[in-house]
């Protein structure tokens, strides 16, 4: 599959957002978006950033928690779109992730275990919702499905 160079356009509320984040945690985001109903931020940063993004103990995370008082995620970006699927979904082990094209629409077809597909997509959906937002923002796919 080919390696594609998507714009994101971010908001004045997203830009906020980062800019608190890298005020608190010395860490420029490469994207940031909400998720569920709004409550949960997601950061996205490269991965030689994770552990000081992260903070000692969590930190630097609490701090941007108690700041923007929404849950908070870290994913480490990678131009795999693979290995940032991984990440997304982590910490549920991902057996398997294939990408297809057809009729010009880019799928993700992800296999978990049975017992962790809950966790994978999250309650009410925010967590595949992410998914889907961060994977087509950054590697252009359209979909991404549980087998």
């Amino acid at each position: 599959m080919e390696r594609l160079l998507v714009e994101i356009k971010l908001n004045k509320d997203k830009l906020q957002s980062i800019a608190l984040f890298e005020r608190l945690t010395g860490v420029a985001p490469k994207d940031c978006i909400k998720s569920g109903d709004g409550s949960r931020l997601t950061f996205v940063v490269d991965e030689q950033d994770m552990g000081k993004a992260i903070g000692e103990n969590g930190r630097n995370i609490q701090k941007v928690r108690e700041k923007v008082n929404k849950v908070v995620h870290v994913v480490e970006y990678f131009s795999d779109p693979e290995e940032f699927l991984k990440n997304i979904f982590s910490p549920v082990e991902v057996k398997s992730i294939e990408l297809n094209e057809k009729a010009g629409k880019k799928t993700a077809r992800i296999k978990v275990d049975e017992s962790e597909k809950g966790r994978a997509v999250g309650k009410n959906g925010w967590n595949i919702e992410r998914a889907r937002k961060l994977s087509n923002r950054h590697h252009g796919l359209n979909d991404v499905v549980f087998e």
